[in-house]
């Protein structure tokens, strides 16, 4: 790679990239306001994303539904894990109010992991897809998902629902997956991944990944063929930063400097990606509407696209 690594050992600061101008604090309050009001929550929030302050005071936020516990407890991960409370029927209704009270344009929707459910949640995503559609037909939706357990007709269900952006992350290296998230698999995720490709009607494939694990660069460059030759179209690449002290909690091996990032950037648009954004903050739901803008024929109104993908549907049901 281009760039001298910093190796990260205990007690070493951020380097100097990770430094972010002071937020809008008022419009960060309002944002806050709304979604304790609504009883919602946010990743932001839950896995301590250090974009926080940057994204609220933009008046965006993601989305987390199915409660705030994850039946995993991958060693990335800030979200607290245990038994989940039941499925809040209303909660689609106040993320759509939320929605449309900010004037959100590109809304991001991801979940908690809910393995104790029959369907992993896919019925509420579907749920709240519709009604953010119902109150803002102009806003594109971005959809996060778990890997369902492999559950094809979860994937099915979701895809239906028709997306602007289908994600999926991968997260990290085939080597080190297991370590980082033992309860998950590497080919399930790139299966799901494939799937989604395979059997969606104008919905970008997007996954994400996090470096400084403790990989190296061939391994980094065989995941990102992995998902190119999966389907995906969008990628993101950003640094990874442990979200506490636990010892359950991953260790980060080292930070990559931004010039690393952007080397690695111009690789995945080699590979194939058409859009691609890699920096240190990068995280999967960063900038999505900008990210999501660059990909070719994402131009479109979401309900021209809508429009676009239930004509191909009907063509496609027709064949024989």
């Amino acid at each position: 790679m281009s760039a001298t690594n910093t190796r990260c050992e205990p007690s070493l600061r951020l380097p100097r990239w990770f430094k972010q101008p002071l937020p809008d604090t008022q419009r960060i309050g309002r944002l806050k306001g709304l979604l304790r009001e609504n009883n919602l929550h946010t990743v932001c929030e839950s896995a301590r994303c250090p974009n926080l302050g940057t994204c609220w005071a933009r008046g965006t936020a993601t989305f987390m539904i199915l409660g705030n516990t994850c039946s995993r407890s991958c060693r990335f991960c800030a979200v607290p894990a245990g038994p989940a409370a039941p499925v809040d029927e209303d909660e689609p209704r106040r993320i759509a109010a939320t929605v449309r009270a900010l004037g959100i344009r590109h809304a991001v929707i991801t979940s908690v992991t809910r393995d104790d459910l029959p369907d992993g949640g896919a019925r509420q995503f579907v749920r709240t897809v519709a009604a953010i559609r119902e109150v803002c037909p102009e806003t594109a939706v971005e959809l996060l998902i778990p890997d369902f357990r492999g559950r094809q007709e979860s994937l099915r269900d979701v895809l239906q629902s028709s997306p602007e952006v289908l994600g999926h992350n991968i997260e990290t290296v085939r080597r080190i997956f297991s370590l980082v998230r033992p309860q998950a698999e590497y080919d399930r995720s790139l299966d799901i991944l494939q799937s989604a490709r395979r059997k969606t009607i104008g919905s970008k494939i997007k996954s994400g990944l996090m470096i400084g694990m403790g990989e190296t660069r061939a391994e980094l460059m065989e995941t990102m063929k992995d998902l190119a030759r999966a389907g995906c179209e969008i990628l993101t690449i950003g640094q990874y930063l442990s979200p506490g002290k636990a010892p359950r909690l991953f260790p980060v091996d080292r930070f990559v400097s931004p010039e690393e990032f952007s080397d690695l950037r111009i690789l995945a648009l080699q590979y194939g990606f058409k859009s691609v954004q890699s920096g240190p903050l990068v995280r999967s739901s960063f900038m999505a509407e900008d990210v999501y803008l660059r990909c070719p024929s994402s131009g479109l109104s979401p309900e021209k696209r809508r429009s676009l993908k239930t004509q191909e549907r009907t063509s496609l049901n027709g064949r024989d």
